[in-house]
């Protein structure tokens, strides 16, 4: 795994986990803070990567 793959998927998982902490601070079931997280990981993931080169 190359340092640029790495640095994006670690921003894209602290992306994920300060979206669903905020999810679950809003009062929402912690499934639906799971899936937001992971959704605004993944949909980071494309944008970070072409950000960070």
């Amino acid at each position: 795994m190359s340092l640029h793959t790495a640095v994006v998927l670690l921003a894209a998982v602290v992306i994920g986990l300060v979206i669903a902490t905020l999810t679950v601070l809003s009062g929402a079931h912690p499934a639906t803070a799971a899936i937001t997280g992971l959704t605004a990981a993944g949909a980071s993931t494309g944008v970070l990567r072409n950000l960070i080169r």
